[in-house]
């Protein structure tokens, strides 16, 4: 264990040291006046929240202005305009905090007069305010996730104005600067439903994350994963995916649980053998699937719930089953790659004790209460989150034999400064929601998927994919799902689908946007510890998490993936699509892991022709996936007969 610890203490990363390496982090290294200013702020940030949303309730108005500012002031302190400039906080920098409070003091003691002038008749002072939160918005935004998101809220913009000039279905009468200002800060746009989810749900989520690694679970699901699976064969590849899973439902974040598991699995990945770009794909697709992970699923499955008016449980509930194949396929991959290459375990000595691992399984705790809050007792997120914080505190008691009210603030200015990234984004998402109201942009993309689509629902779902994945590269998981299902999910609706099946395809494809190429952002943050080149990883964590790439299309077909219909027949429905899974895996890896015998070419189409087969619910497609498995595995057991009495 020793030596698995100085390995950890050696390759050890995080987000700010992967950019140190590219010439500098965009963050701040704050010391003296702004680094208490940030503490105590972070602080208050989330007392604040605490008391308006479980103590007192006050206007949405009021609650989304605060949320706001204090996203603001947390960005503008902590982040640098570029990784150039210095770590002192500049006078520009606190004018645009000043500008911040100033425009927030104004539109809270303005709330009735404005909520009338909204998109009619703003005053100057209306519109300067709205015109300040705005740029402000992008301008953190910029400074978090870089140029994509703030240039599509910026071309949108552009487009209210200019879409008179467009001919055909997307061009529009034309709407004022002064319309389209003061429109932007209505509850169709910045404060619409992403923002109600940012400053609800959403925060207090984050705040969670920061309070269980404040309680010590992070180490914990890595020492639980480690005594699991580290014996096994490729043992670290394994624990990557157990660890990841653990902590990627929890972070809502690939990239940053990339560099912080990713610190750790990587090095030992490579240590017994995995090749370094396989090592990388493997963390970044495991990564990238907690945020499809139940119980949390990061935070953007509580901005779906919003969207869709679905109680949190059935969204939790539906996806059980796609993320089960997704890990499944990822762990039996990394298997049959081990298998390949003799890739053996970490040595026993070297994992945490059994009996230790046992002894701390109430470090679950959190994630238990957590589950148990939301389904069993029916409860709203807001107060799941609160008792989830709450039993982090208990665990972190029963282990440390203290309470640390130090460490409970550090943690709450943790949770904050995590989340003022998700509240900028939020807002910038907003904006290309507000122009897709105001100018009937979302239905006439549904209306031209719809009529390229010409009644094939196959069709329709291949072009909202490409949409999801394109919209989604290089974004925030929450930023990408909020701008796919704006756009894309009402043309699926508009096919048939649920609001669950629709929401829930773009959903993944937002997801898994972070390992899809050319920007997989996931895969590039996986490549950067590893030492490997970015476009290979990609295209690696691509074959990993294959499964991803189907199940949607699957479940929007049959609804019995998403634990829609009898009980027979999901779990008829879960066989079949592990099975499926199963076969996928071996030829796609050209290796039947049951025989340890490579496979050809043809071999390997008809076993992936059989999982596609199989992972389709449905009898008929089960029996013929069943019968072409059987082609290829029978002479393959044969085969392995023979050889083992040939070798006797």
């Amino acid at each position: 264990m020793k030596k698995i610890k100085e390995l950890f203490q050696k390759k050890e990363k995080t987000v700010d040291d992967l950019e140190l390496e590219e010439g500098g982090s965009k963050k701040r290294e704050l010391t003296g006046f702004w680094k208490k200013c940030v503490y105590v702020l972070g602080i208050i940030a989330v007392l604040f929240h605490f008391y308006v949303l479980v103590i007192h309730p006050i206007s949405y108005w009021r609650l989304y202005q605060m949320h706001i500012l204090f996203g603001i002031l947390l960005v503008y302190a902590i982040y640098k305009p570029g990784k150039k400039f210095k770590d002192t906080v500049p006078w520009y920098d606190v004018l645009l905090m000043l500008a911040g409070i100033g425009t927030a003091f104004y539109c809270i003691t303005a709330e009735r007069g404005m909520a009338y002038r909204m998109g009619s008749n703003p005053t100057t002072a209306d519109l300067i305010a709205i015109g300040i939160i705005l740029l402000l918005l992008l301008e953190g935004t910029r400074r978090i996730y870089g140029m994509i998101l703030p240039t599509v809220a910026i071309v949108f913009l552009l487009y209210c104005h200019f879409g008179r000039y467009f001919s055909g279905g997307l061009g529009h009468s034309g709407y004022s600067l002064k319309k389209t200002i003061s429109y932007m800060l209505g509850y169709e746009a910045v404060f619409g439903s992403p923002m109600n989810a940012s400053a609800t749900m959403v925060f207090l989520f984050m705040v969670f994350g920061a309070f269980l690694t404040f309680s010590g679970a992070g180490p914990f699901f890595i020492d639980l994963a480690m005594s699991l699976a580290g014996a096994k064969r490729g043992g670290p590849a394994k624990v990557a995916v157990i660890s990841s899973a653990l902590f990627g439902t929890v972070s809502g974040n690939s990239v940053a649980n990339v560099v912080s598991t990713g610190a750790f699995t990587i090095p030992l990945m490579e240590s017994v053998g995995y090749k370094p770009k396989f090592a990388a794909a493997v963390e970044a697709t495991a990564s990238t699937g907690g945020q499809i992970m139940p119980p949390i699923l990061g935070s953007a499955a509580f901005i779906m719930a919003e969207l869709i008016g679905t109680p949190y449980s059935e969204i939790m509930l539906a996806s059980i089953i796609p993320a089960l194949l997704y890990f499944f396929t990822v762990f039996l991959m990394v298997d049959i790659e081990a298998a390949k290459n003799n890739l053996t375990g970490v040595a026993k000595e070297e994992l945490p004790k059994r009996k230790y691992v046992l002894q701390h399984l109430y470090m679950l705790l959190p994630l238990v209460v957590l589950t148990i809050v939301m389904t069993v007792l029916n409860q709203s997120a807001i107060r799941a989150a609160s008792w989830g914080i709450l039993s982090c505190i208990i665990v972190y008691i029963i282990k440390n034999r203290k309470l640390s009210l130090k460490e409970i603030l550090d943690a709450m200015a943790d949770g904050a400064k995590s989340a003022c990234g998700m509240i900028c984004a939020c807002g910038t998402a907003g904006i290309v929601i507000g122009v897709l109201n105001m100018t009937g942009a979302g239905i006439k993309f549904a209306s031209f998927v719809v009529e390229v689509a010409n009644g094939h629902l196959l069709v329709a779902l291949i072009l909202t994919m490409l949409a999801s994945l394109i919209l989604g590269m290089g974004l925030p998981t929450s930023a990408s799902y909020i701008i796919c299902a704006a756009v894309a999910a009402p043309a699926l609706i508009d096919m048939g689908l649920t609001a669950m099946q629709a929401h829930m395809f773009v959903f993944y494809f937002a997801c898994i946007s972070a390992i899809t190429p050319p920007v997989a952002m996931a895969a590039y943050a996986g490549a950067t510890i590893s030492g490997s080149k970015p476009m290979e990883v990609g295209f690696t964590a691509c074959k990993l998490g294959i499964c991803a790439f189907i199940v949607p299309f699957m479940f929007c077909f049959v609804p019995t993936l998403l634990w829609k219909g009898a009980a027979g027949d999901i779990i008829v429905t879960i066989i079949t699509a592990l099975i499926g899974a199963t076969m996928l895996s071996y030829g796609l890896q050209r290796y039947a892991g049951c025989f340890s015998l490579p496979l050809g070419i043809i071999p390997s189409c008809i076993l992936i022709t059989s999982a596609l087969l199989m992972i389709i619910p449905g009898t008929v497609t089960d029996l013929i996936g069943v019968a072409c498995a059987c082609v290829v595995l029978i002479p393959l057991f044969l085969k392995k007969r023979h050889m083992q009495k040939k070798a006797m």
